[in-house]
């Protein structure tokens, strides 16, 4: 029974481990770039879009598709990396274990 508790201990502590790393990563950002610079989006760890910067030579009022495509490439490219992110986090904690409910 021993044996047990001490799975049960590194269980609880992993837990501890995965929602302190979840808080962290809320609150840490990248920056992912499109269209040569011309669109940024800033986004956390939990995919949350926190800031977008245009570079205002993108903007053409005749060929509004393109800053569309390149916003939308940027966002695409934030939310990808974002996940890398947390799933490099994720194997820190897990040790590469996989976790139903925590990988993405």
């Amino acid at each position: 029974m021993a044996g047990m508790g001490k799975i049960l201990k590194q269980a609880q502590k992993m837990q501890e481990n995965m929602a302190k790393m979840q808080s962290e990563l809320a609150n840490k950002e990248i920056d992912v770039t499109a269209g040569g610079g011309m669109v940024i989006v800033k986004i956390t760890g939990d995919q949350r879009i926190t800031g977008l910067k245009i570079n205002p030579e993108v903007v053409d009022n005749d060929d509004v598709q393109m800053l569309e495509d390149i916003i939308l490439a940027a966002v695409n490219q934030a939310i990808e990396e974002s996940q890398k992110m947390v799933q490099q986090e994720m194997q820190k904690v897990t040790g590469g274990m996989k976790i139903p409910g925590f990988g993405i």
